[in-house]
Parts: C-alpha cells; structure tokens; sequence
C-alpha cells in the first residue's frame, strides 16, 4: 500500500507522527469505451465551450457559478491563502461514546500506522480507546477538503473514517411519515418471530458478490474462447402481500425450513391432535348409554318406595 497522507495526531500536548492509508478498495469491473468494430479506445479532448478550442491543464482553473451566466474563477494562489490548518495535523477534539454516533455519517475507512518513533505513544493512544471504550472525534484536511473524521481501534490498528458534515445528510420527507399507521400486535409478534428466526451473527466472509463472479466469468470465457454457459434466472420477485400476517408467517415458516428447523409449534399440535380425535369422539357416545342403564334400574325403586310410603 501506498500512504496517502502524512502528519500527525496531535490531542493535548501529544504528538504522534502518522501514514495514512486506504482501508478499503472497490473490487468493481472496469470497463474501457472503445469502438466496436476494432476496439480503439475513445478519447475526449477538453474544449472550451466559448471559443471552441482545445485546452491543455495548465490553463484550467476551477470556477464557481454565481448565476445568470457569470463565473467566479478562482486560482492556485487563491487556495493557497486560505487557513487549513489540518493540512499535516489530525485534530482530536473530543472522545465520545461510539454508539452516540449514526453510521449515516461514515464515509470512508483509512489505516493509520505509526512513523519513525511514534510506535510507543500510537500503542498508549490505542490502548486508552480500547480501555475507554470510547472514539476521538477529529479533523482532518484531505484533498485541500477539511473533513470531520472518528480514530477508533480495530484489529489492533488505529482507523480513522471520515464523516459527513451534518449539513450534507439529507433530511427523509416522505408521504406516509404523515400517516397514521398503525400494526396490530400480532402482526408485530409475527414480525418478530421473523426476525428471531433470520437471526444469526454478522461474518463478512460469508457474503459475496455474485453479480462480479458472474461478469468475470464472462469475460473469462471471453478471453478463453469457450462457450459461455448462462448463469441460472434469478427466482422472481414475490408479488406484493394482501394479507400481511400471512406473509409473515410464511416468511417465519420458510426462514427456519431454510436452516433446517422444524416446523412451528402450532402446526405440529395441529398435525398431533388429528389423529387422535376420532377414538375420543367415539368413547364420548358410548359412556352416555352405560350411564343411561345404570340409571333405569334403580329408578323404578325409588318411585315404588314412594308409593308405599
């Protein structure tokens, strides 16, 4: 790896002189624009949009549309001057607990890694986030941009992820946020056991990309010269619920028959109890008669007795 930036974490009186490096890479597909029939590849040139005539970089500059046709344009010398003065220096502002912070935010991850003989106090300020259980909140200037930034500690190393100013999270203005709805309990309690049922422990290594697998295997095939098979359709689609409960329930049922559970319990009583009911039925009918005749015998006993009496 490369580092991308060089400087330091600076909190308090201390300094810890740091790289930094990209935590993470997009493992994407590139494609080149070429032209069909012999694969050249396509270039654009920069043009100006008044005068119609080529531009090199050096008489590029960066301008700023103020509306109505006119630009502000603005030079090296003019970023120059202004005061950044997270430029060579991570900024701690303050430790707070991680999960105050919405992952909304997060941006990106970047590796820092200790320079020269700054190993020891980078070890001390890892150990004391780790013993805090707390995140530095910091700045840092990258790409001439100041961004708001959290060190945190993960895998033994020092990561720093730049975050997102609140101004720039969107706020959700959606339709049905007005409405008034409401979910039945046991709808929700079916949600639930749905939930309980997908339940499992987060491992990265289990999920893959299989759109990517796919698309290398094409191009693969490509290159090879040997028929391309065509990956299996895709299951379509399931329509959209009428009975919400059931599709619950269903969802709950095919979750734990996907792992291997058995059934819910409801329907294996049901199942049981079938079976059985039948012989109960027929005993039911039978004990009336037996009492019947028990009962006509001394009967007549009686109301002779009276009688007499």
């Amino acid at each position: 790896m490369r580092a991308i930036w060089k400087g330091a974490v600076s909190f308090g009186l201390v300094s810890i002189a740091v790289k930094l490096y990209s935590a993470t890479e997009e493992k994407d597909i590139r494609f080149h624009q070429v032209h069909r029939t012999d694969g050249g590849r396509i270039k654009y040139q920069r043009t100006c949009s008044v005068d119609g005539e080529v531009v090199s970089y050096d008489d590029i500059a960066k301008g700023y549309d103020i509306g109505g046709g006119e630009m502000v344009i603005l030079t090296d010398e003019d970023f120059a001057d202004l005061p950044l003065t997270t430029s060579r220096a991570i900024d701690v502002l303050e430790f707070v607990p991680a999960e105050q912070i919405d992952p909304i935010l997060f941006a990106k991850a970047y590796y820092l890694e200790p320079e020269g003989q700054a190993a020891k106090p980078y070890v001390l300020l890892r150990d004391a986030l780790q013993d805090a259980d707390r995140v530095a909140i910091v700045k840092i200037a990258i790409r001439q941009r100041e961004q708001l930034a959290t060190l945190r500690v993960h895998e033994d190393v020092l990561v720093l992820n730049t975050m997102l100013w609140p101004d720039e999270v969107r706020t959700p203005d959606f339709g049905f946020l007005d409405e008034d709805i409401e979910t039945r309990p046991a709808e929700l309690a079916m949600a639930s056991s749905l939930i309980d049922s997908m339940a499992g422990s987060f491992k990265a290594d289990e999920f893959t990309d299989n759109y990517r697998a796919a698309l290398q295997e094409v191009i693969d095939a490509k290159v090879e010269g040997r028929e391309i098979v065509q990956p299996e359709e895709a299951e379509e689609a399931p329509a959209a619920a009428v009975d919400l409960m059931a599709a619950l329930k269903a969802s709950v049922e095919r979750a734990k028959a996907a792992r291997g559970e058995s059934a819910p319990a409801p329907a294996a009583k049901k199942t049981a109890s079938a079976p059985a009911a039948p012989p109960k039925k027929a005993a039911a009918k039978k004990a009336p008669a037996k009492k019947a005749a028990t009962k006509a015998t001394p009967a007549p006993a009686k109301k002779a007795a009276k009688k007499s009496a």
